[in-house]
């Protein structure tokens, strides 16, 4: 019986009766196709092993269509293997679903920021962000800029971040303030679009859009995520047929009661999650 097998991002077919483990095919056998290959990337001795986006170090079995990353700490690998030890943690339905989706996202602040990093660190093909701000030193303590990104626009910060994260997701930024007449534009390639605004105004605009100009996507939004109220109050909720609100639905920022890091980007990646869960078509 022929296997069809993926290892460090090129497909393999190999024998499953030559095929017992992962050690006696790949590492055994030095004058093998697959052994050759790993020579190339410094991966033919590996500190880690990832089979279908979990890490062993035991000798197992491999079915057909089996994803396999081998890597060699401390090697910076050449950009043949990168994308693929990058995506190494996933499962190969998630990198599926991830490789044609197209995802916005409204506001680029703690929310968005920490939306856009954490989906181009899942592997997302492409994101639309858009926003019309710079980065200013309070927008530190919560949002995912450093203090060399002070005064750049947020689009152009977020943009260079993420190609230092994952350079091979496809970023289009829009310079824009967002309202009713551009939004539905601005976001047209895009299934999914995630709220990110700091303001009632602009939250509201994207609700009332859900049902008009977006109504062929999925809106996720956000509220109440300020102070330091327990972490387990944060949640994500189906508010319509295509909207989803994230956050406990009561705090939000006021005097006394401001917005820092760990329960902004808990709300954040809520969102981020959300995201992920609808690509693999499950509920919230």
């Amino acid at each position: 019986m022929i296997k069809n097998i993926t290892i460090n991002g090129k497909n393999f077919t190999v024998f499953a009766d030559e095929l017992e483990g992962l050690k006696r095919e790949i590492f055994d056998n030095k004058d093998s196709e697959i052994f050759k290959f790993l020579t190339k990337f410094n991966a033919n001795e590996p500190d880690i092993f990832i089979i279908d986006g979990f890490a062993t170090k035991e000798n197992l079995p491999i079915n057909n269509g089996t994803n396999v990353v081998f890597i060699k700490r401390g090697v910076m690998p050449e950009l043949e293997i990168l994308k693929s030890m990058i995506a190494a943690r996933n499962t190969p339905e998630l990198n599926k679903a991830l490789q044609s989706a197209c995802i916005g996202v409204a506001g680029l602040g703690g929310l968005g920021s920490n939306i856009a990093l954490s989906l181009a660190r899942a592997g997302v093909a492409k994101l639309v962000l858009a926003d019309f701000d710079v980065v200013e030193p309070s927008n530190l303590n919560r949002q995912q800029y450093f203090v060399s990104h002070i005064g750049m626009k947020k689009t152009e910060a977020l943009k260079d971040l993420i190609s230092q994260v994952n350079p091979f997701v496809e970023v289009i930024v829009h310079d824009v303030f967002l309202d009713s007449f551009n939004v539905a534009k601005i976001f047209s390639p895009c299934s999914i679009v995630c709220e990110a605004f700091d303001n009632v105004a602009g939250k509201t605009m994207m609700v009332n859009e859900a049902g008009v100009s977006l109504k062929d996507k999925q809106i996720i939004s956000a509220s109440g995520m300020a102070g330091h109220f327990s972490s387990n109050l944060i949640k994500t909720i189906k508010f319509a047929k295509n909207v989803h609100i994230c956050g406990d639905l009561i705090n939000a920022a006021k005097v006394g009661q401001g917005l820092m890091a760990p329960r902004v980007a808990i709300c954040a990646n809520h969102e981020a999650n959300l995201v992920i869960r609808l690509l693999m078509g499950l509920e919230a």
